[in-house]
């Protein structure tokens, strides 16, 4: 596996696939131009986290081929430290991101056997030697192939041990797996998160849902509960236009969407969470790491691409104290 020379310890480290993603502005069956981009979940939070001034470390595996050098040297340009293994057997995947209507963007994925889903323990313990303040892990890592799968439980449970704040996102992807197989990989993991980050429908695949007619913020608090009772630290509902919410054994945090003019809602979960992780490195208590994530993921939505609209820490003031459609000068 390829390191950037003199890699250190960082302080955001992540693993898993990362594509090329082509845009279109309209049906794909219809033809016309496409957009080229980088995309991948854990990508996405290191280049954002990147963005708000500290070191992040993304590793995974790409193909010896052009796709895999644009995705290498993107992340290199937003200031990612990179730990990555090349593969000649195998393509980079890559995913087309249609804007079917202004309401609905289809994702079609050409990325079964490619070169990220070969993502192994060995990788795994590569990356984690050089050392993290915290190791982020999604379910889409785990959902790619069996040998991911056994990666991110090794490196869950290694970075637990180490002391490391171990960021665990669902990040359920209906085309990769079912519900019932995404339960059953990701509820062992939870005795080895910190955090656990999930929107307010992905709850029930790390957590069992309770029998009766409750309220859904009656379930959502049974739910938290159950997986406070694990041991995890911190349990982030993310809620999209409903804000999010945070529950800890000392309550729980609620906090609005910043409201913004939303044009692509591609992104916006991982901008939240590098902004909630961005926020806890910084020392922040649960209130603000709640709003810096309502924040990203407001630029996020407000802004085109998966990452590429999001702020550098001097930016972030740019929304929620200026006033919507007016001009810098």
């Amino acid at each position: 596996m390829t390191a950037d020379a003199g890699l250190p310890g960082v302080d955001l480290l992540t693993f898993g696939e990362s594509m090329v993603s082509l845009r279109s502005t309209g049906p794909l069956s219809a033809g016309g131009a496409l957009a080229m981009h980088v995309a991948g979940a854990e990508s996405n939070v290191a280049a954002a986290v990147a963005r708000l001034g500290h070191t992040a470390r993304w590793a995974g595996v790409v193909g010896e081929d052009p796709h895999g050098e644009f995705i290498l040297r993107q992340l290199r340009a937003e200031g990612v430290q990179l730990q990555q293994r090349e593969d000649p057997s195998r393509s980079t995947g890559v995913m087309f991101l249609e804007q079917r209507t202004a309401d609905v963007t289809r994702a079609f994925y050409y990325r079964s056997g490619s070169a990220g889903s070969t993502l192994s323990r060995e990788d795994a313990d590569r990356a984690l030697q050089q050392g993290a303040r915290i190791l982020h892990l999604t379910g889409i890592t785990a959902a790619l192939s069996p040998e991911s799968r056994k990666a991110v439980e090794f490196a869950a449970e290694r970075a637990a041990a180490d002391g490391l704040v171990v960021s665990l996102d669902v990040n359920y992807r209906s085309k990769l797996w079912s519900r019932d197989e995404a339960r059953e990989a990701l509820t062992p993991l939870v005795r080895h998160a910190t955090i656990l980050i999930a929107s307010d429908d992905e709850l029930d695949l790390v957590a069992i849902p309770p029998d009766g007619g409750q309220d859904p913020e009656t379930q959502e608090g049974v739910m938290a509960g159950q997986l406070l009772g694990l041991g995890v630290r911190e349990v982030v509902v993310k809620r999209g236009a409903a804000g999010a919410c945070v529950h800890t054994r000392d309550g729980r945090w609620e906090a609005p969407a910043v409201p913004v003019t939303s044009i692509d809602t591609v992104g916006a979960g991982d901008a939240f969470t590098a902004g909630y992780l961005s926020a806890l490195l910084d020392g922040e208590d649960v209130a603000g790491r709640l709003q810096r994530g309502a924040l990203m993921g407001a630029f996020a939505v407000s802004t085109a691409g998966d990452w590429e609209g999001l702020p550098r820490r001097a930016e972030l003031a740019l929304l929620g104290t200026t006033p919507s459609g007016t001009t810098q000068r």
